[in-house]
């Protein structure tokens, strides 16, 4: 069934006025949003997601969508500019429809692709690329020409890349993962420091051409002692007449949390220097676009004066004039001026970053400079070549660095330190000592105060990852200061093309269950403006609060504390959301139906947080996600609905991102660890049972069933499809379908095993981790009749009356709440059934509860600013605010304006 025909059925005719008058006009007077201006997206066409075409245009890739039977494998595709002319695209398949069909492609195009700011993808054959990439696999090596540089990548030993050449000369070589771990964080304790580097193990060819080739690179960190530890993988990017190379590193960490304090991670390369020291360059990139630039030998505001065209020269980064041109007061006296060798910018924290050089080892370092946000972009060279260098996410993953070694030398070195030494060690040990939690009792007494789940053992960050992203462009000369900003731009926010909402909708991907933002009416427009609203009072809080660093940037907090004026950072279940009650869904589904700039940078941010650090990708929760805490891996509820595909598919898709894509091949077979993890232990009633496998039809089969739904349209693999339809015929054809509860779970067959029938029973927070949207698109997808009507039936009685429940599960239910959040869910049965009186029960469901009636409309709403002594720094809050409210909020806010918008205003 398509959206079409979805909507079709269920069309409700008439209107339903609401609530009282009173309440109408509040909604209509709230505060406006604070919404950023989107770019206007024209349907069938292609654009910038920031709106205007990039300045460097140094390749890009992303996603498209397609709607059943509308493309079929195999299909040429071009892409056409805003002028009409067709351009070289390189296209692959992402994923495939039940019929076979075509659902996502991903597309990249080359370097210096002009294509304006409106484009589109058609049907049809495309001109070759100008400058084709072009990999030749050796024996011990590839070899990647872009048509500009030239990349020799080892397939075996220490070197990221060997050697980078432009021009058939060499510019930089020696690329590789530097580290430092001690075995103590103690001041007053004597610690032993090991340094360590990376050691290649594999090296695949993922792409060769013409436009984009992927080098993959796996391997394992050795040091000075041999140890091998923390694992890594990183994909090298090239896109056709590129001088530039994106790498995409993720490590995971594998040591003991006791003894291994990592001290420094980092990139270094090597750069070849050919100029006089005073025609070389040094340039760091602050803020916006602020540029610290110097030479590591000086010649402006000496006593004697070499003249003005020479010091505008080294300003410039141009080659001064011979020295033969210079004041011979200067030129004469060239070697007492200093050469400045060694060069620092470290952020240590969000909001200040410095800048210190030194002549040589050994010799004292001088301040330079400070500033608040650096870009973590770098250049190293001079007048005939050098590396424009920079980190994405630079003070926003701090703490981090920048180091130049021996820039007057032949050979000078930089290092990009995605932890730096500068730093405190890296200490991800569990944060407090278990307080007596030794017993089970004791564990769910402590539960009822602090809200976190702990269990001895449990908390580690054995197995988590994290990823950064570097650029190395390799340039033919120093940059101009303005090609310098430019060149920056690239890097800290890379170029995304999106498609236009209309066009998402259109295809049908993601299910039906999202529309395009309606303001034709006070009450819709009520709406929103509070779901714009919100996703901008998060962007503000994510500043105001300070939710950056190594591990926790991308995710926001749970609760708020309105006594502190802060989130509860610090108070066990209520501090990092970890995904909890699905925002990412929250932010996916509100950028599809808006195209706003600044919903999709929140939620890739958080994809990239969540994919990586709050799940497990080694050890024994492999595959499961951890929920809610102070730190990311504290709590001892490992479970699938943090680790679910169902939040990260969104930007696989929409990007093309291989790093996402990795995850979520991880996570297919996740459901195994529910043989050894059980994840309702901790339930009220619920005693322990290790070793016997039980999937609840909420949570645990609803993560599953996204991750085995996402493997079978990627893979188009039937075997996928068999274990979702297996599990839709058992769950319609028990008697109490999703009333029952759980099932018993064989973990190689994918089997849902029937429990003993005691009766219906439900959870409140079954269906708020993704299961009504999986749901709904599998009823899009398989036709299982039985399946479906459990479902609607689940939705027609969660929220129902008590008389309503007796008489059709034979007892009232008393832990149904988040009302707001399953009134999209009697929405949707609504529709289904067309029932008009159900669309306006959802309504009433949807509008009755305090965070929309009063908080939304009351004098609590207004956003009030606090300021010292209350606080440490002036911050705006709207204390009603929490996440898993404004997730599930915004969840239903735009699934019932998708459903049932007809019945909404009078």
């Amino acid at each position: 069934m398509d959206r079409r025909d979805f909507l079709k059925k269920g069309a409700l005719a008439a209107s339903l006025p609401l609530a009282g008058q009173a309440m109408h006009k509040a909604l209509a007077s709230a505060p406006a949003p604070l919404s950023s201006i989107s770019p206007m997206r024209k349907e069938g066409h292609l654009s910038w997601l920031e709106g205007e075409e990039p300045v460097i245009k140094s390749g890009a890739t992303w996603g498209q969508a397609w709607p059943q039977g509308a493309m079929e494998p195999g299909q040429a595709l071009c892409l056409v500019n805003e002028r009409g002319g067709k351009v070289a695209l390189q296209s692959w398949p992402t994923a495939y429809w039940p019929d076979g069909s075509v659902k996502w492609t991903a597309h990249a195009i080359a370097a210096n692709t002009s294509l304006g700011s409106q484009f589109r993808v058609e049907k049809g054959s495309d001109p070759a690329p100008a400058m084709a990439v072009r990999v030749e696999n050796l024996r011990d090596r590839f070899e990647v020409d872009t048509g500009v540089v030239r990349w020799v990548i080892p397939k075996r030993g220490p070197h990221i890349i060997y050697e980078m050449l432009r021009d058939d000369r060499l510019i930089a070589k020696n690329a590789r993962l530097v580290g430092l771990v001690q075995d103590g964080v103690e001041i007053e304790s004597a610690v032993q420091t090991e340094s360590f580097q990376a050691h290649i193990t594999r090296a695949t060819a993922e792409q060769q051409g013409p436009v984009r080739a992927v080098i993959k690179l796996e391997g394992v960190h050795r040091t000075e002692a041999g140890r091998e530890w923390l694992p890594f993988s990183l994909r090298l990017y090239f896109y056709a007449g590129g001088e530039s190379l994106r790498i995409s590193h993720n490590f995971v960490f594998d040591g003991d949390d006791q003894k291994d304090f990592i001290r420094g991670l980092g990139f270094r390369f090597e750069v070849v220097q050919r100029d006089e020291p005073y025609n070389r360059h040094v340039r760091f990139v602050g803020e916006d676009n602020g540029l610290w630039s110097e030479s590591p030998q000086g010649i402006t505001g000496l006593r004697r004066d070499p003249g003005r065209a020479v010091r505008q020269a080294q300003i410039d980064g141009v080659a001064t004039p011979p020295l033969s041109e210079w004041d011979s007061r200067v030129s004469s006296r060239m070697h007492w001026i200093p050469v400045w060798n060694d060069y620092s910018l470290s952020q240590l924290n969000a909001n200040g970053f410095s800048v210190k050089k030194r002549t040589k080892s050994g010799h004292g370092w001088i301040d330079a400079a400070q500033g608040q946000r650096a870009s973590g972009v770098g250049y190293l060279g001079g007048v005939s070549g050098g590396v424009l260098f920079g980190m994405r996410d630079f003070w926003q993953l701090h703490p981090t660095q920048i180091d130049i070694r021996n820039a007057g030398a032949d050979v000078s070195e930089a290092t990009l330190w995605f932890w730096s030494p500068e730093a405190p060690p890296m200490d991800v040990r569990f944060y407090h000592d278990g307080m007596g939690q030794e017993t089970y009792e004791q564990q769910l007494d402590a539960l009822n105060i602090t809200y976190e789940d702990y269990e001895p053992g449990f908390g580690s960050a054995y197995g988590v990852a994290r990823s950064t992203d570097f650029t190395l462009c390799v340039l033919g000369a120093t940059p101009s200061r303005a090609d310098t900003i430019a060149l920056a731009d690239t890097i800290r926010k890379p170029a995304q093309v999106v498609a236009a909402p209309e066009d998402y909708l259109k295809a049908s991907v993601f299910g039906s269950l999202w529309s395009l933002p309606d303001r034709s009416t006070p009450m819709k427009k009520a709406i929103e403006d509070r779901l714009a609203w919100s996703v901008q009072y998060y962007k503000k809080q994510i500043d105001q609060h300070h939710w950056y660093g190594f591990w926790n940037y991308g995710d926001v907090m749970h609760t708020y504390d309105a006594d502190r004026h802060v989130w509860r950072y610090d108070i066990g279940g209520y501090a990092w959301d970890n995904s909890e009650l699905s925002p990412d869904l929250w932010l996916w589904y509100s950028f599809l139906r808006t195209g706003d700039a600044d919903t999709f940078r929140i939620a890739e941010a958080m994809t990239r947080h969540n994919r990586d650090v709050d799940m497990y990708h080694l050890g024994r929760f492999k595959g499961l996600g951890t929920r809610h805490n102070v730190q990311h891996w504290g709590c001892s509820a490992k479970q699938l609905r943090i680790s679910t595909a169902a939040y990260r598919r969104f930007h696989y898709f929409l990007t093309g991102d291989e790093r996402t894509g990795d995850v979520l091949n991880e996570v297919i077979e996740a459901d195994r660890k529910l043989a050894e993890v059980n994840a309702h232990r901790k339930l009220p009633n619920e005693k322990p049972m290790p070793g016997e496998a039980r999937i609840g039809v909420g949570t645990d089969w609803g993560s599953a069933a996204a991750n085995w739904l996402t493997a079978w349209e990627r893979a188009g693999d039937e075997k996928y499809r068999s274990w979702l339809e297996n599990a839709m015929r058992s769950i319609g054809g028990h008697p109490q379908g999703f009333f029952a509860g759980g099932f018993g779970f064989d973990v190689d067959s994918k089997k849902l095993l029937p429990p003993p029938d005691t009766g219906p029973g439900l959870s409140h927070l079954s269906a708020v981790f993704g299961l009504i949207e999986i749901c709904a698109e599998l009823n899009q997808l398989i036709d299982v009749p039985e399946f479906k009507a459990a479902w609607l039936r689940y939705g027609r009685y969660y929220s129902a009356s008590d008389e309503e429940q007796k008489a059709a599960l034979g007892r009232p239910f008393h832990n149904n709440s988040l009302t707001v959040a399953h009134s999209r869910l009697t929405a949707y049965v609504a529709v289904q059934e067309g029932d008009r009186k159900l669309a306006q029960r959802a309504w009433r469901e949807f509008t009755r509860q305090r965070e929309f009636t009063r908080d939304w409309t009351g004098r609590s709403l207004a956003t009030e600013e606090i300021t010292g002594p209350d606080v440490l720094n002036p911050i705006v809050e709207a204390p009603w605010v929490s996440t898993n409210d404004t997730a599930q909020w915004g969840l239903a806010a735009i699934q019932n304006l998708a459903l049932i918008a007809g019945e909404l205003d009078g």
